[in-house]
């Protein structure tokens, strides 16, 4: 069986599935090659604009680097050159990614969820950073992501104690964007890529990419950075579609060019 799987879940939309349930979707060297390879075909397509990544069986969105492999002398088979830890973390992306998450984020499994642009996770599920009870660190981006996503004292709190945080908790932080049902991630988190992949994808694109760049730029950047992205988007054909469908009352026909 494939330990990563790729299918197309909607019109534009991909799902990601991380299938290692009987490891809690643990990344080996297998799933950080695999992973690797779905976001370079995700990204290489024109025809995909939201990706959704998750993890299959309901006990965990990902627990993180496989302690097997790591105590077994293969910890750098959990990185890829492009994507660092899981093929993924450090991986550059255009596309939307959102996580999927159900039952546990551990570790490097919350990394991987950090990682991505928005969270949907269903009310029973939990996120932690416990590398410090183990004499480690969240060196995949943790630290800084966290720091980025909650409130200061939150994120401090969770870094230094390893303790998780429950998505109510999350959710009322910011953290998660969606809360579900228990069981129903996937479903909500689809639901926001149907969503998002139902505006103009160069638009989407090019908005996030201005916001991805907040937390290292100033405002005069930022602001040049913008008027560079609305040059772009002038310039498309979906510039001139999207007021034409409004006037015509109709649904608006992307084209992504």
């Amino acid at each position: 069986m494939n330990v990563v799987t790729v299918e197309i879940a909607a019109p534009h939309v991909a799902l990601v599935t991380i299938r290692r349930p009987e490891a809690r979707n643990a990344i080996n060297g297998f799933v950080a090659q695999a992973l690797d390879r779905a976001v370079k075909q995700i990204e290489s397509d024109p025809d995909l604009w939201v990706a959704v990544l998750t993890g299959e069986g309901g006990v965990a969105f990902c627990a993180g680097a496989d302690l097997k492999e790591v105590s077994a002398g293969r910890l750098s088979e959990l990185f890829t050159p492009d994507g660092q830890f899981a093929g993924f973390v450090k991986h550059p992306r255009d596309k939307v990614w959102i996580a999927a998450v159900e039952g546990f984020a551990m570790a490097g499994g919350c990394e991987i969820a950090l990682a991505c642009d928005m969270i949907v996770a269903s009310e029973t599920s939990t996120f932690a950073l416990p590398e410090v009870m183990r004499g480690l660190i969240a060196a995949a981006g943790g630290m800084y992501r966290l720091a980025r996503a909650l409130p200061r004292a939150i994120a401090m709190e969770m870094l230094a104690t390893g303790e998780c945080l429950p998505a109510t908790r999350a959710a009322e932080f910011g953290l998660v964007n969606r809360l579900t049902p228990h069981g129903g991630a996937v479903t909500g988190a689809l639901e926001l890529a149907v969503q998002i992949a139902s505006n103009a994808p160069v638009a989407v694109h090019e908005s996030l990419q201005v916001a991805r760049r907040a937390y290292d730029l100033d405002d005069n950047a930022l602001f040049a950075l913008g008027l560079d992205a609305q040059d772009r988007v002038m310039a498309t054909e979906d510039f001139v579609e999207g007021p034409l469908a409004f006037i015509e009352k109709r649904a608006p026909r992307w084209k992504g060019r």
